[in-house]
């Protein structure tokens, strides 16, 4: 079976946020003949997006002209505090997340999904110092500040920058087995330990 994933992107986006995760999915499929993911970057349109520090990059996907997500990445960085006051981002978001298979929430990105109830009732993790504004967006989340990668069914949350790339070999080894993982990792000469994420028990 071949995965749509989709990661968000938005004016002040973290780039390792994106670009990590990307590579992750990206070269999982190129090594395996193009078999596992279709991966692309997704915004309200193809307009250029000027992520944090100056980087800009163009969407392959536009949310009204895009398969259906089977894994939604939805990223941090300064710009998830307007994020997740946008109404049509938010909408968007939420019905992404609705059919996903995975949802990952990469570093602040946890705001957005916060702000839309996905981490209720669940354990959860951010970049640390988001924990605060976190626990205030989503008081009913049970926010793990020990943890780098968290997986609570359905919802996968990391910690800050770095951690989205664990946060991304954590799903492709849920997906598609630890080996598979590993065999990615060891090509981008990445010390993944598969041991860092945290399950969180009965959660969906």
């Amino acid at each position: 079976m071949k995965r749509n994933v989709a990661i968000l992107v938005f004016e002040d986006a973290e780039v390792l946020d994106f670009a990590g995760p990307f590579e992750v999915f990206a070269v999982t499929s190129q090594l395996n003949e193009g078999r596992y993911f279709d991966v692309g970057l997704v915004a309200a349109d193809r307009s250029p997006v000027r992520a944090m520090n100056g980087m800009t990059v163009v969407p392959n996907w536009t949310w009204q002209r895009m398969p259906a997500p089977d894994v939604l990445v939805v990223v941090g960085g300064l710009g998830s505090r307007r994020a997740m006051t946008d109404a049509p981002l938010l909408a968007w978001v939420a019905q992404a997340a609705a059919s996903a298979e995975v949802v990952l929430s990469v570093c602040g990105g946890a705001r957005i999904v916060g702000a839309l109830g996905l981490l209720d009732d669940r354990d959860a993790t951010t970049h640390h110092q988001v924990f605060d504004e976190l626990q205030a967006i989503a008081p009913a989340a049970r926010l793990r500040r020990d943890a780098r990668v968290v997986d609570a069914g359905r919802i996968v949350t990391t910690g800050g920058i770095s951690a989205g790339i664990d946060g991304a070999f954590h799903v492709v080894s849920r997906l598609l087995g630890e080996p598979v993982a590993q065999r990615t990792a060891a090509y981008m000469e990445y010390r993944w330990d598969s041991g860092c994420a945290v399950a969180a028990a009965s959660q969906t």
